[in-house]
């Protein structure tokens, strides 16, 4: 997985068909997506529960692109090592998941796999300056976490021009997860985003027997951003 700045985008299988995940997995890879984003939630955290280790194991056999593996869970550490032997590539904790940021991501590195940070609306870009040289990617939540299909907080722009400034020219993704569509799109582009995650506006229309919407949709926000 090398770095570099083109757009990515990066469907969230919460909008997919439950199930059907491994097609539609490769669905929307045969469609053009550039990564696959696989929202983990636990009930405690977040006030809603998707599933666990087993079910990214199952995922895996179907990812060919990047599984980006987000974990709005807490605690975090127990289970980074089970979803990094799931498959992880990439591994996202919420800077709000507990009180040891650096160990954290020190953990998810050392389980071999990408590290990020993810950052809620009301946790400001300052939460990642300690912490800028462990992670590969800072994703900023433009919704409150625990549900797909909520409206974008356009207030989050700010933040990911703070952080693009922030990181300067380390080899750091930002990502944004929440309200994606090709109306959101261009701000957060402009402001330094380079991942997109989308969940209902990819999915939207389309299913594994008809995944031709779910390029159209992506095709939309890319052009939208120009």
């Amino acid at each position: 997985m090398s770095f570099d700045r083109s757009l990515k985008i990066a469907p969230s299988i919460l909008a997919a068909d439950f199930a059907d995940f491994g097609r539609e997995v490769r669905a929307v890879e045969d469609q053009g997506a550039d990564w696959i984003h696989v929202d983990v939630m636990d009930g405690h955290f977040v006030p809603n529960l998707t599933f666990g280790p087993p079910m990214v194991s199952a995922l895996r056999k179907h990812v060919t692109t990047v599984m980006d593996v987000h974990l709005m869970i807490a605690p975090v550490d127990p289970y980074i090592e089970a979803f990094a032997k799931a498959g992880a590539d990439v591994i996202t904790a919420h800077a709000e998941a507990g009180p040891h940021l650096h160990r954290t991501l020190q953990a998810i590195r050392a389980a071999g796999c990408k590290a990020g940070v993810a950052l809620n609306p009301a946790t400001p870009s300052s939460a990642v300056a300690p912490v800028l040289d462990m992670v590969d990617l800072v994703c900023v939540m433009t919704v409150n976490p625990g549900f797909g299909g909520q409206g974008f907080i356009h207030s989050m722009v700010d933040k990911v021009a703070e952080l693009r400034a922030m990181i300067g020219d380390r080899p750091v993704h930002i990502e944004i997860d929440g309200g994606i569509t090709p109306e959101t799109a261009p701000a957060v582009v402009a402001a330094g985003a380079d991942v997109l995650v989308a969940g209902s506006s990819v999915f939207k229309g389309g299913s594994v027997e008809d995944p031709a919407p779910y390029g159209a949709n992506m095709q939309a926000i890319r052009h939208s951003v120009g």
